[in-house]
């Protein structure tokens, strides 16, 4: 198109370096911090070889530009993780050069991949999770647009470390520098915003400090103020992918009313809101509102950030449409959050400031819910406490309580919403019958409930009662017949094993802590078969 060659011609009078080496053929990608073109280089042996260019904008931090480099130089160029072959640098441009590998949509093949495919897929994610953590590179935005699959060569790359941060024990040296500054306060915060519509409710503190509140809750009462909580979108939230097909998500994103609150260490209280989306078609339903809000830990001296705030001020604009000047206040709460949403960790979204290579096991996890299930993207949502909502009618609420003690938050929800059975979720998704579960029963499950609708107080719900959350319980009333397969064309689909509902069960772990490593899951008996 014009607009594409336009930019080409941009980026040749950015980079002329660039002129000598590449004819840029076209775009192949786009998002929010760099866009990606087809070249072919020409070389002095007198042939042409594809390159990826990677463009990033002007504005990027040169230490995040460095920091990626040096991800792709370290830990590419096996185990499926991208390798780097040259950069050019004119000014504030920078342009990275990888090898290209043609690759697939993953929309536009999602629903003809047959079983096995899709188990090599999951071991060859599992291949490249395992190299860059052994690094000490948490890539914080694993999506299937950064996951490059050739179905035909059945090459697979891990691409785009451009959010990439470092563990405690990181062997990437520039993300060291970049982990102090991000503990030093450069963190994503988050916007206030109120979703409107139906939805769950929940309430987070730290276990340390249960008992403590208990003891001293009237003296919180007197001694509560609150705060307004920013929620700015992270890095990594368009998709890579040029590829525009359509697909319905389970969920939709008018769902809840949404609220958090924070409880620091001096007993000072923090209440998180979330700022209106005017929404016409979920008014009718703020008559039945739930509520999601979330107490953390603060690690600083609350009361110091107050500026000017008296501690004996009370908060009245708890579980209402505003947010009041003892809020506004309060300091910000900050924790790291880039991702894209979908993908995000459980401990990500509650804000947990303690984050590891367990949340790209999450992230594994809802890509192999999505190839189990035949959707994508399968959560959707428009902030991150609605995302946690939507995580919870999944994972269920009694699990998600649990499972955030052990990492500095107490969920309190208005509702309890079972775990659904994920061999039954799937299966209903993607309108297949595993024969293994006709003779061996209904397999792996996070809860005793063989339920696949959600049910609130042990009674069977309405769609509608979760803010009409899976989308897929209206589909199969529509086109129930559409969905099922045909004997021939199950390409391995009514042979899922229990194995495989097990591994899903131990990605979307809701505890960091014991969720299962890259290294642990190519052990899995999933992978008996193919292991290396």
């Amino acid at each position: 198109t014009a607009g594409v060659k336009k930019d080409i011609e941009k980026l040749y009078e950015a980079v002329p370096q660039l002129v000598n080496v590449f004819k840029i053929k076209e775009k192949i990608g786009e998002g929010t911090f760099s866009s990606v073109y087809l070249a072919t280089a020409r070389l002095q042996a007198g042939y042409e070889e594809k390159m990826a260019l990677k463009h990033l904008i002007p504005t990027s931090h040169p230490l995040r530009i460095a920091a990626e480099l040096q991800c792709l130089t370290v830990a590419g160029g096996q185990d499926n993780v991208m390798g780097v072959k040259y950069c050019f640098r004119k000014n504030d441009h920078v342009v990275i050069v990888m090898p290209y590998l043609e690759h697939e949509s993953f929309l536009d093949i999602l629903n003809s991949l047959s079983f096995e495919e899709v188990r090599e897929y999951m071991f060859n994610l599992f291949k490249a999770l395992r190299r860059i953590h052994h690094f000490g590179i948490v890539h914080r935005d694993v999506k299937p647009s950064n996951f490059l699959y050739n179905r035909q060569l059945k090459k697979y790359a891990l691409v785009d470390f451009g959010l990439a941060q470092g563990t405690p024990d990181t062997k990437i040296e520039l993300l060291k520098t970049a982990r102090s500054e991000d503990q030093q306060g450069s963190c994503l915060q988050t916007n206030p915003t109120v979703a409107s519509g139906n939805g769950v409710a929940v309430s987070v503190t730290a276990p340390k400090q249960i008992a403590q509140q208990s003891a001293s809750k009237a003296a919180d009462r007197r001694s509560s103020s609150l705060s307004k909580i920013q929620m700015k979108q992270g890095r990594g939230g368009k998709e890579d992918s040029v590829h525009h097909s359509v697909q319905r998500s389970v969920f939709g994103e008018r769902n809840f009313n949404v609220y958090s609150s924070t409880y620091p260490e001096n007993s000072s209280t923090k209440f998180i809101k979330q700022s209106k989306i005017i929404d016409v078609s979920s008014r009718k339903l703020v008559t039945k509102k739930k509520i999601v809000s979330t107490k953390t830990v603060s690690n600083g001296a609350a009361r110091k950030a107050a500026s000017g705030c008296p501690l004996n001020l009370f908060c009245d604009c708890y579980a209402t449409d505003r947010v009041c000047s003892v809020c506004l206040s309060r300091r910000q709460q900050v924790a790291p959050r880039a991702g894209t949403p979908g993908f995000r960790a459980p401990e990500v979204l509650t804000k947990c400031p303690t984050q590891t290579t367990a949340i790209d096991m999450w992230s594994a996890g809802i890509i192999f819910l999505s190839l189990l299930s035949g959707r994508y993207p399968f959560f959707k949502a428009s902030d991150d406490l609605t995302a946690l909502a939507q995580i919870m009618t999944v994972c269920g609420s009694r699990e998600t309580i649990q499972a955030a003690r052990t990492f500095g938050k107490s969920i309190v929800c208005t509702q309890v919403v079972p775990a659904q059975n994920l061999r039954t979720l799937c299966e209903k998704l993607r309108g297949t019958t595993s024969s293994c579960q006709r003779s061996q029963g209904e397999g792996p499950s996070r809860s005793e409930n063989k339920t696949a609708l959600p049910v609130v107080a042990d009674k069977p719900c309405a769609p509608e009662t979760l803010g009409k959350q899976i989308q897929h319980l209206e589909s199969f009333q529509e086109d129930d017949g559409a969905l099922e397969m045909k004997a021939t064309d199950m390409k391995g689909w009514d042979q899922v094993p229990d194995e495989a509902y097990d591994l899903l069960d131990k990605l979307l772990d809701l505890n960091p802590a014991t969720r299962i490593t890259a290294k642990d899951a190519l052990l899995h008996p999933f992978f008996k078969d193919i292991r290396l």
